[in-house]
This record gives C-alpha cells, structure tokens and sequence, in this order.
C-alpha cells in the first residue's frame, strides 16, 4: 500500500512539477508565453476585485506573478512527493488563486465553446482541491506511531 500511494503522488506532483519545468525553460525577459496568456486575464481579475471591493490595487508585476507560480508548483510538487502537509498547502494556495484567474469561465456566455472549455478545465482544478484536501484530511485522520522506546506506565496501589 505505501508504495502505491507513493506512486500516486509522483503522478499528482508531476502535472505541478512538468508545468513548472516548462515555464521556467520559456520564462525569458518578459515572462514567456504564460505571461503572455494571463496578463489580459490577470488585468480584467484585477479590475473586478478593485471594483467589487472599492479599493484600489496596488500594480502587481506579471513577471512576478508567473515566478511565484512558478515556485509553488515546483517547490510544492517536489515536497509532494515525500507526503508533506506543507506543500499540499503551497499546491492549494496555488490553485486556490489561479483557477478563478486563468479559467474565467464567467466572463462568456453559457452557449459560447469557450465556456464550456473553461468550465471544463475549472472543474477539473476544483477536483484537485478537492484531492488535496482529501489528502490534508487522511495525513491528519492517521494516528501518529509513538516510539517504542516511550511506554505508558500505569501505577496500581
């Protein structure tokens, strides 16, 4: 059974780890490609949430942006693999901001193919939440083993 589950994680960590890899080798000066596809998305989240809560934002580099995305997937999927609580924090953290950020599904109309390809790809990040916190909840559920050294000795009179 552990080295099942040791395989299962290697498998979820590595959708994180592969995605990171490839940002990071197209990154360049400007962000590379990722940047390029979220900053229109990123800027129109932005508008929304300074509109809905009456406050400005301050101005949030995209570059900074996709670097610190970057680090949470690769950072969180490496520590992944060896069943850390910590970073099924940082995945969740990641996917907890980019998911309504770069699957906008909102902004289209329920007929339009665009939607249905957004919705789909939101639903399937909520489904990795979803495995994360089934993981948070089994990693806690399981009761720790106490060393054998430390036994409980109880006093009869």
């Amino acid at each position: 059974m552990g080295f099942i589950s040791f395989v299962g994680r290697v498998l979820f960590a590595s959708l994180f780890l592969l995605s990171a890899y490839q940002e990071f080798i197209e990154f360049g000066n400007d962000g590379g490609p990722a940047a390029k596809a979220l900053k229109p998305k990123f800027n129109i989240f932005i508008n929304q949430v300074s509109k809905n809560i009456g406050l400005g934002v301050p101005h949030i580099d995209i570059k900074t942006v996709i670097a610190a995305t970057m680090f949470l997937k690769g950072f969180g999927g490496l520590l992944f693999i060896f069943s850390s609580s910590f970073a099924a924090f940082l995945l969740l953290i990641y996917l907890a901001f980019i998911t309504p950020v770069v699957y906008d599904f909102y902004n289209y109309e329920m007929e339009s193919s665009q939607f249905v390809q957004l919705f789909f790809k939101f639903s399937q990040n909520l489904a990795f939440i979803g495995a994360l916190l089934f993981f948070l909840g089994m990693k806690n559920s399981i009761p720790r083993r106490r060393s054998k050294g430390r036994t409980t000795k109880t006093k009869t009179n």
